[in-house]
């Protein structure tokens, strides 16, 4: 056997695992495609997690909670996870690299952007379009650019955009009000150089080489408005492909999990913002992380 726990994804959820795993003694392996730290590496920075009163980046608070999980005895790789399969009471994680035989998993994969699929948006990725306003805010200093959503995450986007020279950002959501943190809301109301549209949907983008204007839908009536870049945070959609030929998942793709978190399949835990009834909150992600260790822990007998 390979491992005692193959925890698939380096997010807060996964970081925090395979620090609880490792200090229980088990062998643990955390498989990340990109950097460890997940899409928290994208934030510039966060404000609501604990222990950080004057707030902290992702791209610092990733590295300390996996260095905290490799000083624990956590083994690291890159690969892209395709398949999760079971025989017997082991299990193999199946990446593009390789296989990892373990006897416990925990499925931590996380979330992906959810894109609208309106006209444009596939086409103008990468040349006006984005989903990483600390990554590619600079590149539109200066110009207009639509933000679409209504959550925590578009207004925060909105307010790195501005910090990164754009000149005015046009919020447009489909509800009626914010669903952000009140904290969130009244900063943004408290900048002149964003203008909200309220039940406003997206219904396409426009341009030649780069986006030059987009299609807006209010009250039954389409408009044009011409901006430079397009950001779109409608929401994520759970990254569980590779996992749903053996455990249960809801209709939207999350994996269904018990109060401990553990899944359909004896063996098999899921954390975070993948798993069913998630908050999605970065502390409740680690709260996850931990809690799925435990469970593993207990399954191996190692607790």
């Amino acid at each position: 056997m390979d491992y005692d726990v193959v925890i698939a994804g380096a997010g807060l959820a996964g970081l925090t695992a395979g620090l609880t795993t490792a200090r229980f003694g088990l062998r643990t392996l955390v498989v990340e495609q990109l950097a460890p730290g997940g899409q928290v590496m994208n934030i510039e920075r966060i404000e609501n997690f604990p222990g950080f009163p004057d707030g902290v980046s992702g791209a610092e608070l990733g590295p300390l909670v996996q260095q905290q999980a490799e000083d624990a005895g956590a083994e690291f790789t890159m690969d892209t996870i395709t398949a999760l399969e079971r025989t017997g009471e082991e299990f193999a994680v199946v990446g593009e690299s390789g296989s990892h035989r373990t006897r416990a998993v925990v499925i931590a994969t996380g979330s992906s952007r959810r894109t609208l699929g309106v006209p444009g948006e596939a086409e103008f990725f990468g040349r006006g379009v984005a989903q990483c306003a600390a990554c590619d805010g600079y590149f539109f200093a200066g110009k207009r650019v639509l933000v679409v959503g209504g959550g925590d995450s578009a207004l925060d986007e909105a307010r790195v955009l501005l910090d990164n020279g754009v000149r005015q950002v046009l919020l447009a959501h489909r509800g009626e009000r914010f669903s952000a943190q009140g904290v969130i809301r009244d900063r943004i109301a408290s900048l002149d150089a964003v203008e909200t549209a309220f039940g406003t949907e997206l219904t396409g983008i426009k341009g030649d080489k780069q986006v030059a204007e987009v299609v807006l839908r209010q009250g039954g009536q389409e408009r044009t408005e011409a901006v430079d870049g397009v950001f779109v945070y409608a929401g994520l959609q759970p990254n569980s492909e590779w996992v749903r030929a053996l455990v249960d998942v809801d209709a939207a793709g999350h994996v269904v999990v018990d109060p401990f978190l553990a899944a359909s399949v004896p063996g098999v835990y899921a954390a975070g913002d993948i798993r069913q009834h998630s908050v999605a909150h970065l502390a409740a992600c680690a709260g996850d992380g931990a809690t799925a260790g435990v469970g593993v822990a207990r399954h191996l007998g190692a607790r």
